[in-house]
């Protein structure tokens, strides 16, 4: 099933704003949530495609809220890309290992982006 609904998560109104006007460009419906407790609560609600999740949030971060996601019921289905500045390997390694698909480094490039999406 292609996705259709993206759940974006991210604490940086800039950030959000970006990847929302890109996916919605492409034809995407877009939520938001700025933190990963609004992301848990966003994903039980509208149930999205996908999850792009940011890391470095106050409160529940990005590998938390991706773990918490992977280990619910009702929402390890749903596949979760981390968008992150951390860019370091071990980042990547422990991201992928709490439960992510795919691991982005900021700044997005957002063809790189479209296409990961298409191709899940």
């Amino acid at each position: 099933m292609p996705v259709q609904k993206i759940l974006v998560v991210d604490d940086s109104p800039t950030e959000r704003h970006f990847l929302a006007t890109l996916l919605g460009k492409n034809g995407y419906q877009v939520s938001l949530a700025e933190d990963g407790n609004q992301a848990l609560e966003q994903a039980k609600r509208v149930q999205p495609d996908l999850i792009l999740m940011d890391v470095v949030m106050p409160g529940l971060n990005g590998f938390q809220a991706t773990r918490a996601i992977s280990r619910d019921d009702t929402l390890k289905h749903i596949p979760v890309i981390l968008c992150t500045t951390k860019d370091q390997e071990t980042d990547k390694i422990w991201g992928l290992r709490q439960g992510a698909i795919d691991y982005i480094v900021k700044p997005v490039d957002g063809k790189v982006l479209l296409e990961k999406i298409r191709s899940i």
